[in-house]
């Protein structure tokens, strides 16, 4: 797919309500984006999109992927000590480093999305599953929540309740994501149907790429499965919701846009059931 044509990273971008793409909490200096607030969020976008395409594009093996995200996260911790980063991404880093100093930007979330992206690469390579809800929650936490909480940083939203509710809202999005896209993930060896849940709905893996490949969309107990991984899905973005009161302006417009056509999409996929394997 040609680079313009591919879905922004999670938390980005509003799409119309059928998929929902990685990275699409809110939108990248969209119309509804105070104008001051255009340049750091774009800087977000093109390092979290830069380090997506390190993970995930091409045919690099797992070990040049790993390389460059080392490379990549140095960069990172360079203009975040004032230092300069290497030359081999300057249209990442260069105008991040000038936002960081211009907005106070912490550089821990971006380097929780990193973490998330080696996370994707190793976890791929191993051909491995998540033991369970909690494990897929901490990789939410570090794929989906920093988009959030930078973005409400830049927004001067610093509450505690409303850290949580963008929380919610980012892990929901990203769960959505999982669950819309079991058919494309499980054949590129991506799994995210937590092993413990699995086992709760009476399908034991031990063999993740042979068993999840073999799931059939007429299984009852996938049914079930997904009945309930869409339940918590619903039930983690409504406990977000309230967050549209509390971002200002045209900014929380779009906030509810994106709960309701993320609701859409879940309820879409709710009805397909294991048909969405």
């Amino acid at each position: 797919m040609p680079p313009d044509e591919r879905p922004p990273p999670a938390g980005f971008a509003l799409q119309p309500p059928q998929p929902v793409e990685h990275y699409e909490n809110f939108p990248v200096a969209s119309w509804l984006c105070p104008p001051r607030l255009r340049a750091p969020i774009a800087a977000i976008y093109h390092f979290a999109r830069t380090a997506d395409d390190l993970a995930d594009e091409g045919d690099a093996p797992a070990a040049a992927r790993l390389r460059d995200l080392a490379s990549y996260r140095a960069d990172l911790l360079a203009v975040a000590q004032g230092q300069p980063p290497s030359p081999r991404w300057p249209q990442v880093f260069v105008p991040l480093a000038a936002q960081m100093r211009t907005f106070g930007l912490p550089a821990q979330p971006l380097d929780d999305l990193l973490s998330a992206f080696v996370q994707d690469v190793t976890m791929t390579r191993d051909g491995a599953a998540y033991a369970d809800m909690p494990a897929l929650l901490n990789y939410c936490r570090r794929s989906a929540n920093p988009v959030g909480r930078l973005l409400l940083h830049l927004y001067g939203v610093t509450q505690e309740q409303a850290l949580r509710e963008s929380d919610a809202i980012c892990t929901a999005l990203q769960l959505i994501n999982f669950w819309q896209d079991l058919s494309v993930d499980i054949p590129r060896g991506r799994y995210y149907l937590p092993l413990a849940e699995c086992a709760a709905h009476g399908i034991a893996i031990t063999a993740p790429r042979e068993q999840f490949a073999a799931l059939r969309p007429d299984d009852e107990r996938a049914a079930r499965l997904l009945e309930s991984l869409t339940r918590h899905a619903r039930a983690t973005m409504l406990q977000g919701a309230p967050l549209v009161h509390r971002v200002p302006g045209r900014a929380g417009w779009e906030l509810r846009a994106v709960v309701q056509a993320a609701l859409s999409v879940l309820a879409q996929t709710r009805a397909l059931g294991p048909r969405a394997l």
